[in-house]
This record gives structure tokens, C-alpha cells and sequence, in this order.
């Protein structure tokens, strides 16, 4: 599996706060499942002042400590980047690292208030030509009132990567609730850890992929921890990916499987 989403760096930011458990978080992926990792800090001015030419230095560091140890995990870089006027020029100025040197990124929204101009932003980062992975959706306070907007962002092509412990409840009812709708209804591009530490946000991804399974197949499930986050460090163009790959949010939703989403709503 690949996991496109962890605070595995040590020291940089609200994550692994030492080389010794971004070790042992290494080693917990491995046993998971994970081939290959990449480590995407923070990137939050004000508060996390993390730029592209450290971070891969830091990759280059820790790569060489997980070899070292005999960890068999293959590292690469990214970011958790938050919202800021000047995202297009960080992006194409390597300030602001992509997944792998992609076309691909993360953007994490604020979680407690919508942003005002999300829809705009979104268009402009397409528009010069990066793909904007929107980061945990399903554990933003907002989501509920701003749904439909979300979901209109996927449809004109950004993507979405919801947290594989918001699938297993450990993020409470209602990540839980919204992570399988999007499921459902055929939204979610890729599964991702998220992962912060060894005893809280474990990186651990095939739980996720287990708990999607009922809501998409064991094949989609598998394309969410490992087809398309590779597609993604391939670099591979989004429209192919998404048509060969069959992504779900181009088919109408399942039916079958709507009225299972009425069981979460009060839980």
C-alpha cells in the first residue's frame, strides 16, 4: 500500500516529535502493509514555517535512518499545505512541495470555519495546472453545510482523501457518518493515515481499506490505498487515472447501499 498523508518527520510539526518514534511509526506501517510513505508536514505560516528544500533534506535524513535500521519503507516528499494567497507561486517555486514532484498536493482546508474562497482558490490552483487533494473532508466541522460545495470541487477535479481511521470510528460518529457517505456516493479518491504518532493516528491504512470494502468492493478499496496513490507518483494525468480506473464519482451512486447511510446519521 502507499500512504499519501503522515507527520512522520521528526520534530517539524504537530507529528513525530523524535527520530525514535518516527521510527517506530516506520515500523508500524511496514507491518501494516505500507511499501512506501510520504512524509507531508505542516505547512501553516504563522505556525509551522516548513518550505520544500528542508523537508526533502529532512526525507533525505530519515530515509537513510530507516535504511540504516533495516525498515523497509520507501519515503518521498509532500505537504500538508494549508490555504495562502500565494499557493500557485509556493507551488511553482518548489517552496511549497508536491507529492513525489507531481502535478498532485495536498490542501488542507481549516477545520473549524469554512473558507471563504475555497471554490475560487480550487479553480485557480487547476487552472495552473496542479491537483489539489483535498485533505480529510469528513473531519471538517463545516462539511455539513458546505457538502454539496465539497462535492462540486470533486466534480470539476480536485480530489478528495478521507483518513482510514475515520472509516474504523476513531475520529468519532460523525467522520465516521460523513467518511461513508462520500464512500457511498462515490467521492473519495484515496485513503490516506493521516498519521501523527504510534498510540495516536497510528499509521495504519489497511483498516481503512477493510472498512471501505463494504461500501465500494474490495476492488475499489484496494485502488484507494494502492492503484491511484501510485498513479499519483507516477504523475499520471488525473483523466486518465479516473477513466481507467473506473473512479467511482463519474457512475451515479449505488442504490443499493443508500439506505445503509441512514443508520449512521444518528450515531
Amino acid at each position: 500500500m502507499v500512504d499519501l498523508h503522515s507527520h512522520l518527520l521528526p520534530g517539524v510539526d504537530d507529528g513525530a516529535p523524535d527520530l525514535t518514534t518516527a521510527l517506530a511509526m516506520a515500523r508500524l506501517a511496514v507491518a501494516d502493509g505500507i511499501a512506501v510513505m510520504a512524509c507531508t508536514p505542516h505547512i501553516y505560516p504563522g505556525l509551522y514555517e516548513n518550505q520544500g528544500p528542508a523537508i526533502r533534506r529532512a526525507v533525505t535524513e530519515l530515509q537513510a535512518h530507516l535504511d540504516e535500521a533495516d525498515i523497509a519503507l520507501r519515503l518521498t516528499c509532500g505537504a500538508d499545505t494549508h490555504l495562502a494567497p500565494d499557493l500557485v507561486a509556493g507551488l511553482r517555486s518548489g517552496r511549497v512541495p508536491t507529492l513525489h514532484n507531481s502535478r498532485y498536493f495536498l490542501l488542507e482546508p481549516p477545520h473549524h470555519v469554512a473558507p471563504p474562497r475555497l471554490e475560487e482558490t480550487v479553480f485557480n490552483l487547476l487552472t495552473a495546472g496542479y491537483v489539489p487533494i483535498i485533505t480529510h473532508p469528513e473531519r471538517l466541522d463545516w462539511i455539513e453545510d458546505r457538502y454539496a460545495a465539497l462535492v462540486e470541487l470533486a466534480r470539476h477535479g480536485a480530489w478528495l482523501q478521507v483518513t482510514a481511521g475515520s472509516l474504523t470510528g476513531r475520529f468519532g460518529a460523525g467522520a465516521r457518518y460523513w467518511a461513508e457517505r462520500l464512500l457511498d456516493e462515490g467521492w473519495v479518491h484515496i485513503l490516506a493515515t493521516d498519521a501523527h504518532g504510534v498510540d495516536r493516528r497510528p499509521p495504519l491504512l489497511a483498516e481503512g481499506r477493510r472498512a471501505a470494502e463494504p461500501w465500494v468492493g474490495a476492488a475499489e478499496a484496494l485502488q484507494l490505498v494502492a492503484t491511484r496513490p501510485r498513479g499519483i507518483l507516477e504523475d499520471s494525468d488525473p483523466a486518465t487515472l479516473t477513466a481507467a480506473l473506473g473512479l467511482v464519482g463519474v457512475v451515479a451512486p449505488s442504490a443499493g447501499r443508500s439506505w445503509l447511510r441512514k443508520l449512521f446519521i444518528h450515531r
